[in-house]
């Protein structure tokens, strides 16, 4: 049976968990209650030693303390006992008043467990009640725009002899906003005052309905602006710019409206047009989504506060011996008289999940494992990575940067499925953090399956690249099979039908369109959570670079193959690629900085971000010109760029190395109970920052030992990107507890209303 503690701590919206009554707290409260009743049972229970033994031995009560309080109560009838001493009435007050005062910490705490929870509960459904009329209003405002525009467009197409307009109940109706013209083309369209009048009035009419203060308008019942010229009211829709064009659309759209305010024309203010319209509805959809979202949080809070003081009061009637009478209240008055029914709400059973993926990811691992098996041992025997072999050089130039490719990609997939899992295990929000939505996102086991399989695939390359190479075909279907792979790879990646996660592959594809094009799109959690991913591979860009080159060169003659080799043009592109990942990331910081209120804090992330692209210049330069110079000036840049690293690290991204935290070097709010893994995991994160120092020491001498351990280094810092993004987000997810945010919230679009009262 599982306990109600820990059913609490699984359904509990783990933003609001401090919001949530202390359920633990409220046990141990329960605990001292019962043992201060039984050690107040055992003075009574030895001054009856005889009675009792008579029954087979002294038998502890926990309600004899209630005895003990009735027999002194009606002491004054019962002469015929003896008097009790004076140091067994002494050590009976104590222990009475012992129980007293346990139990009156135990209500003290109910109580303000109670008091919380009520405050917490009205406060929010006051927030949530008080956004529903702002939704409804908004909503309207959206039906009257709609409608506007129908009802205007079907007169001006009367007018020019187009067929007969649909009815307006048909207005409402979201396909009606591709249909409809643009209120400002209409506005200006050419017509007399007399008609413009007539619009203006209607506009004014149907906003004012609404309390929509109008910008800038001089427009006033019956009376006509100087010059007789009509001065449009404009209503103000507040989209925000998230995309380049949107962007530009809004900065031009400004620009039209001031020179049109200058001029004093017709429509001179923020005019409504079909694409506004457009992403206000969407907007005003989503935070209806939210508020449902929010409302649902909030019934799941109520019934679970609800449970756990039913259950702690029904602890608390056990302890003083009355059995089973809370569980016969609850049935009666809560489940019908139907213990079947109550038993289910009181211990809901976890719905049983389908073990498919479990054993599709079992069995790719196994024909992985088996393959990859066969690959070594048909390498070892064609001797295509030792150093006498003649082909082993040609065979890690080319192909060795598309393979590894595809290996540090699976092994950051098994990652991030790892840190799913952990996650989910430690009730750590990450579908919320990164606005997934939950019917569609990735689970831990999706993520096996899809490294499994890649590996799986990967393999299957490998080997299949081998046993033709062996077997003396021509060079150019040998080569052919890398390519095949990434272009396979690639058409999945791309592939439009609903099949191997199509919303994960286009979210990806979406993000990595943000971030390629940082600073011009705005910049969510998801999108500099991929970055930072992007950060630490570096050697995959190069391999990417690499297997462009080689199919240029090799393949289609482009250019001679040495220039992928031993040109300063490939050794500074190298290079270049490097900077990609910390110049996208220092882009997204100061988009965050101008977005988000002038944070310095993004300021300094974005230094962080510099340090690096100097640090990697520095080498760049380096491994061209290898003088003690240049060497001192790496190891300098480097040093200062991995504490800065490090610094932000611990400090900024997992809120770590608070000194004036009550655990040492840590943070007041730990979800790993264990100290020790911080500790470790410190320590870790150090070590896999120096990578950096095998580039300036040059380990290794032969070129098969260069790229393994090349590989192994990639793959640490893969690994140390893993174990980073763990702690990222509890801290995350920390920070949002710490302010109970549970629901998303989603800016509204008509920001310009005024009241009626």
């Amino acid at each position: 049976m599982v306990k109600f503690s820990r059913e609490l701590e699984a359904k509990l919206v783990p933003e609001w968990k401090d919001a949530f009554v202390d359920y633990r707290q409220l046990k141990k409260n329960i605990k001292k209650i019962k043992l201060s009743f039984l050690r107040s049972s055992l003075p009574s229970s030895s001054s009856s030693g005889a009675a009792n033994a008579d029954n087979g031995g002294p038998h502890i009560s926990l309600f004899d303390p209630v005895r003990t309080l009735a027999a002194a109560a009606f002491s004054s009838s019962r002469h015929d006992q003896p008097p009790p001493t004076e140091e067994e009435s002494l050590i009976e007050l104590t222990l009475v008043q012992s129980t007293e005062d346990e139990v009156r910490e135990f209500f003290e705490n109910l109580e303000k467990e109670l008091n919380k929870v009520n405050g917490f509960y009205t406060k929010k459904e006051r927030e949530f009640c008080e956004l529903f009329p702002v939704l409804n209003k908004q909503l309207q405002i959206l039906l009257d725009l709609k409608q506007l525009l129908h009802e205007h467009n079907a007169r001006r197409r009367s007018r020019q002899g187009f067929a007969t307009p649909p009815s307006p109940g048909d207005a409402s109706h979201s396909s009606l906003l591709g249909r409809s013209a643009s209120f400002t083309d209409s506005v200006q369209s050419p017509s007399s005052d007399a008609e413009q009048e007539c619009l203006m009035k209607e506009v004014i009419a149907a906003m004012e309905r609404n309390g929509v203060r109008f910008i800038g308008s001089t427009w006033k019942e019956g009376k006509k602006v100087k010059e007789g010229r009509l001065r449009a009211a404009a209503l103000r829709i507040d989209i925000p710019a998230t995309t380049p064009t949107r962007a530009i659309s809004l900065i031009w759209e400004d620009l039209a409206n001031g020179i049109r305010r200058e001029k004093g024309s017709v429509g001179g203010g923020d005019y409504v047009n079909r694409k506004k319209v457009q992403r206000a509805e969407k907007m005003i959809r989503d935070a209806f989504l939210q508020l449902h979202r929010g409302l649902g949080f909030l019934k799941s809070y109520s019934s679970l506060n609800m449970e756990a003081f039913q259950k702690i009061l029904k602890k608390f009637e056990k302890v003083i011996k009355v059995a089973d009478e809370v569980e016969r209240i609850f049935i009666k008055h809560f489940a019908g008289s139907d213990r079947k029914k109550a038993m289910k709400f009181l211990r809901p059973k976890q719905p049983n999940e389908s073990y498919t993926i479990t054993f599709l990811v079992g069995l790719f691992t196994g024909t992985f494992l088996t393959l990859f098996t066969a690959y070594g041992i048909l390498a070892h025997v064609t001797g295509i990575f030792s150093a006498s072999s003649g082909g082993s050089g040609s065979y890690l130039e080319t192909v060795y940067p598309i393979f590894s490719m595809f290996a540090l990609i699976s092994l950051h997939i098994f990652l991030y499925g790892c840190s799913i899992y952990a996650w989910t295990l430690t009730r750590i929000s990450h579908n919320f953090i990164f606005d997934f939505n939950p019917s569609t996102a990735l689970k831990h086991r999706d993520a096996f399956l899809v490294s499994a399989v890649l590996m799986t695939a990967l393999a299957i390359a490998l080997l299949l690249h081998l046993l033709l190479q062996a077997a003396r075909v021509s060079k150019t279907l040998v080569d052919a099979v890398p390519g095949a792979f990434l272009l396979l790879l690639a058409g999945v990646l791309i592939c439009p039908l609903n099949i191997f996660y199509r919303s994960t592959r286009f979210c990806f594809i979406r993000v990595m369109r943000n971030i390629v094009f940082s600073p011009l799109y705005r910049v969510l959690m998801v999108d500099f959570f991929m970055a930072d991913q992007l950060t630490s591979q570096i050697p995959l860009l190069r391999h990417m670079e690499s297997t462009a080159c080689y199919f240029m060169a090799a393949r289609l003659k482009m250019q001679p193959y040495e220039t992928c080799t031993r040109s300063l043009q490939y050794k500074l592109m190298v290079y270049t690629i490097s900077f990609l990942p910390y110049f996208w990331r220092a882009m997204q910081c100061l988009r965050r900085y101008f977005e988000e209120g002038y944070d310095s804090n993004h300021l300094w992330n974005a230094g962080k971000y510099v340090s690096a692209m100097v640090a990697a210049a520095a080498r760049g330069k380096y491994a061209v010109d290898p003088t003690p110079r240049w060497l001192a000036i790496v190891v300098v840049t480097s040093t200062g760029a991995t504490f800065y690293q490090l610094f932000w690290d611990f400090v900024m991204d997992w809120g770590l190395l608070d000194l004036r935290s009550e655990n040492l070097f840590l943070r007041d709010q730990l979800i790993l109970k264990n100290k020790c893994i911080y500790y470790f995991s410190i320590v870790l994160n150090f070590v896999l920052r120096l990578a950096w120092i095998e580039s300036v020491m040059r380990f290794g001498t032969g070129q098969v030992q260069f790229r393994l351990l090349e590989f192994s280094l990639a793959s640490l810092e893969v690994v140390r990107r893993g174990h980073w993004n763990f702690y990222r987000l509890e801290n995350e997810h920390l920070n949002n507890a710490g302010k109970f945010r549970a629901v998303r919230a989603v800016p509204l679009p008509f920001s310009e209303l005024l009241s009626d009262g």
